[in-house]
C-alpha cells in the first residue's frame, strides 16, 4: 500500500515540524517530567492555535495521525491522545481547555489529570481524583480517578468496566499508533547521525556491517509501519493491525538505538531517554499488543 499527502496536508505537516523543531520540546519535556509545566502549557497554546486540539472534530483521521506523529517525533508531554483524540469524538465536539479520561481496562489511569481542566472516567466527569503512579515515562503522571455518583454512570478504574465510545477509541488507538511512529522514527534518525560520529578502532561504527543491518531492519519495520497507520487513518486497515506494527517498529526502533549508542543510550541526561521511554510506555498505552490481536482475531471469528 502507498499513501500519499495531498499539498495541504503536506504544509500543515511542515508548519507543525516548524512549529516544533523550534519550540525546544526537549527542555518542555524534560520541564514537565520535573512538574514544571508552564513550558508545556505554552507549547499546548501555540499547537492548539495551529488547530492541533480540533482536527478529530473538524478535520480528518489522517490529518489527526500526522499531527500525532509529529508529538511523537518531537517528545512534546501532555495528554493528548485523551484531549484531541478521544474526548473530542466520544462528546462530539472539540475539547475546552486540556481533558483527560480514564477508560479501564485499557486505559485504567487518566494522565496529567492534576493539570486538566475537565477529567472523565468513561463518559462521566470525575468526582475526584485519587493516587498517582508514575510510568516509566518520567513525562507521564498516571492518576487514580473516580466518576460522579450516580447508580448507572460511578466507575472506579479498579473495577474493570467504563462507557466505551468505538469510534472514540479507535481514533485514540489511531493518535498513539502515529505517536509511536514518529518516535521511532525519531530514534532511528538520531541513532543514525550518532553511528557516523562514533568512531572504534579508527573508523565510524556506522561503516560495520552488523550496524548498517541493524538499522536497515528497523528501517524496514518502520516503512511496513507507516501505510498501516495511514491505511487505518482511511478507514481501510484494522486500527489494532496499525497498533501492533507501529509499536512493533518503535520498539525495534528503540532497543537498536540503545545498542548502537552503547552504555550512554542508559544515561537520563541524554536525550535519547526521552523517546526510549516514550516507546515504552505508549507500546502498551490504549491497550497493549495483546489486547489488539486478540481484537483481530475476534473480528477474524477465531479464538
Amino acid at each position: 500500500m502507498r499513501f500519499v499527502l495531498d499539498d495541504d496536508q503536506r504544509d500543515f505537516a511542515a508548519a507543525l515540524d516548524s512549529l516544533l523543531s523550534s519550540a525546544g520540546t526537549i527542555a518542555v519535556a524534560r520541564a514537565w517530567a520535573d512538574g514544571d509545566h508552564d513550558p508545556g502549557l505554552k507549547l499546548w497554546s501555540r499547537l492548539a492555535e495551529l488547530g492541533v486540539t480540533s482536527l478529530a472534530s473538524d478535520a480528518t483521521a489522517v490529518e489527526v495521525a500526522i499531527a500525532f506523529e509529529a508529538l511523537g517525533r518531537h517528545a512534546v508531554p501532555g495528554p493528548w491522545v485523551e484531549s484531541a483524540a478521544y474526548l473530542p469524538v466520544a462528546l462530539g465536539h472539540e475539547v475546552e481547555g486540556i481533558a483527560t479520561v480514564a477508560l479501564p481496562p485499557h486505559v485504567p489511569f487518566a494522565l496529567d489529570a492534576d493539570i486538566a481542566d475537565q477529567v472523565y472516567v468513561g463518559s462521566a466527569p470525575a468526582e475526584s481524583i485519587g493516587e498517582m503512579h508514575r510510568s516509566v515515562d518520567r513525562t507521564r503522571r498516571l492518576f487514580e480517578v473516580v466518576s460522579t455518583s450516580s447508580t448507572t454512570e460511578r466507575r472506579s478504574t479498579t473495577d474493570g468496566r467504563s462507557t466505551t465510545d468505538p469510534a472514540a477509541f479507535e481514533m485514540a488507538v489511531l493518535a498513539v499508533s502515529a505517536q509511536l511512529l514518529g518516535a521511532g522514527e525519531r530514534v532511528l534518525a538520531d541513532s543514525v547521525s550518532y553511528v557516523k560520529q562514533r568512531t572504534q578502532f579508527g573508523r565510524p561504527i556506522g561503516s560495520y556491517q552488523a550496524i548498517k543491518h541493524a538499522l536497515a531492519d528497523v528501517r524496514i519495520a518502520l516503512d511496513f509501519a507507516r501505510p498501516l497507520v495511514f491505511g487505518a487513518a482511511l478507514g481501510e486497515v484494522d486500527v489494532s493491525a496499525a497498533k501492533i506494527a507501529a509499536g512493533d517498529a518503535a520498539y525495534l526502533s528503540s532497543r537498536t538505538g540503545l545498542q548502537v549508542h552503547g552504555a550512554i543510550g542508559y544515561t537520563a541526561e541524554f536525550d535519547l531517554s526521552l523517546w526510549l521511554t516514550k516507546i515504552r510506555a505508549l507500546v502498551t498505552a490504549w491497550g497493549t499488543p495483546d489486547a489488539h490481536r486478540g481484537r483481530i482475531l475476534h473480528q477474524l471469528g477465531v479464538g
